[in-house]
């Protein structure tokens, strides 16, 4: 009997001792405000990465580095691109998405050209791996846009090819979430797809009192959605360090990034007073 015990108490110390071992999966985040943590007073304004936690479990820490209006060009000269490379270790995964604010010719702060862009995103690789960590390129979110007959309409032009562009001449992971949110903008519909993007009343936010019409920006449910065509872009390229940790559909409840203070520190040389929500 005293032989039986001891093994039952060896095999629990065992099995304590390869969990405290295990080391936990990272992935860090690097892109725009539709990735991005949001401050309190922006609720419900919500980003992608921010609600990505709710799809794992426990045994993998997600950072989010993306920012509101940075652009490619913007995240490598505010110093946030070498910051985040500097906490990336070998066997951590680097998920990238920009395309937003690249692309806006009218806001010079954060603009980049279609050369650059795709040299920008050349170079993200090539330092991920560097590493010995493994980079996973996203082409950017859909913003919602329907013409007067209900037909969609793309916002991001040829930005997005030269993501799928380095993709495939680096060989690396592609997760094409303007597609896959494209189709499920459209299947939700034109009215149906409001409830996904921040269309608030007056005298709910506090960052904006009077109400907000927003067709780039998330609340929550959205933001979930879009967090889930990532996990389901996962699953298709068949990332078992990652997929292995995702929850059941039944398990999966809201839950937010830890922020990082440090963030706050980075030189900051975007102008807020341009509207990124706008559509063209």
């Amino acid at each position: 009997m005293k032989k039986l015990i001891f093994s039952f108490v060896a095999v629990a110390l065992l099995s304590t001792l390869v969990s405290m071992d295990k080391k936990p999966v990272r992935i860090f985040l690097a892109g725009d405000s539709t990735m991005a943590d949001k401050e309190q007073r922006a609720y419900p304004e919500t980003g992608w990465g921010q609600v990505l936690p709710s799809y794992f479990d426990n045994n993998v820490v997600i950072e989010n580095h993306a920012r509101n209006g940075r652009s490619t060009r913007t995240f490598i000269s505010e110093g946030r691109w070498d910051f985040m490379l500097n906490r990336v270790a070998k066997g951590d995964f680097v998920v990238v998405q920009f395309g937003h604010n690249d692309q806006s010719k009218n806001k010079l702060d954060r603009y980049t050209t279609p050369e650059d862009f795709k040299r920008n995103f050349e170079r993200f690789v090539d330092d991920v791996r560097s590493k010995g960590a493994v980079p996973i390129l996203c082409t950017p979110v859909e913003r919602r846009k329907f013409d007067k007959d209900s037909n969609f309409v793309d916002q991001h032009g040829n930005y997005p090819n030269l993501i799928r562009q380095v993709a495939k001449e680096k060989q690396v992971y592609l997760i094409d979430m303007q597609h896959t949110s494209m189709d499920f903008l459209i299947g939700a519909g034109n009215e149906g797809s409001k409830q996904y993007f921040l269309h608030i009343g007056a005298g709910i936010s506090e960052k904006y009192p009077d109400g907000k019409v927003d067709n780039t920006h998330f609340k929550p449910e959205g933001a979930m959605q879009m967090a889930r065509l990532f996990v389901e872009g996962l699953q298709q390229l068949g990332i078992s360090e990652l997929t292995g940790h995702l929850k059941p559909a039944s398990k999966v409840t809201l839950t937010y990034t830890t922020p990082l203070k440090e963030i706050e520190k980075l030189q900051n040389t975007i102008n807020h007073g341009l509207d990124e929500g706008k559509t063209r």
